[in-house]
């Protein structure tokens, strides 16, 4: 089952090489571009349907994920919930703030008190952005039964302990990211890509 998500991302393209900049900062060789992939329901809907499967026998009340791109995953994934489980399973999402927070809007924090959540996500670098939508979660009273992740890019530092939750990742894709002063030379020679990830605001605030 993992290694048919990672084929299937594979073929979608959504697995890239060259020089990036991701959510955290860090610089990367490797790249998972969910806009190539998140704009077929068809895919996405499949892949949403293995993490139902892995959670059918954790009793979910509600799915929440951050936005944006985590909206379709949490709305997907509570879908097939319920279409396995018979049970009706919300599909719910975190917002970010000014001050970089991730917090439950709408009301959402209402609708996750006291209730089995399970929070799910695409990719997984540093795990600091699901971190702060696992703060919100608990904040607002709910208690997460797991974490399920598409892809951890870094299995070996990010794991329950990261969370203090249980988590699931459908692909352990160790891929290397380096801080600005770790930035090996082969990799500097590669133009930084500005059409993906965080690279175009990296580019400006340096000037270039």
């Amino acid at each position: 089952m993992m290694m048919d998500v990672l084929q299937i991302l594979k073929d979608a393209g959504a697995i890239l090489d060259g020089h990036f900049i991701g959510n955290s900062g860090r610089h990367l060789a490797t790249y998972v571009n969910k806009d190539a992939w998140l704009p077929n329901t068809e895919l996405v809907s499949y892949i949403c349907r293995v993490m139902a499967e892995l959670n059918k026998d954790n009793n979910i009340d509600v799915v929440v994920a951050p936005a944006v791109g985590g909206v379709p995953l949490s709305q997907w994934t509570a879908h097939h919930l319920s279409e396995i489980t018979g049970k009706r399973v919300l599909s719910l999402f975190t917002e970010k703030t000014s001050e970089n927070r991730q917090v439950l809007n709408r009301k959402y924090d209402k609708l996750v008190e006291g209730k089995r959540v399970l929070v799910v996500e695409d990719t997984v670098s540093t795990g600091a952005s699901v971190k702060k939508t696992i703060e919100a979660v608990k904040a607002a009273g709910g208690n997460i039964i797991q974490l399920t992740l598409i892809v951890n890019r870094d299995p070996k530092n990010v794991t329950e302990k990261t969370f203090g939750v249980p988590i699931h990742a459908l692909v352990d894709l160790p891929m290397a990211s380096y801080g600005e002063d770790e930035v090996p030379d082969w990799l500097k020679a590669i133009p930084i890509n500005a059409e993906l990830g965080h690279g175009k605001e990296y580019l400006t605030s340096h000037g270039r």
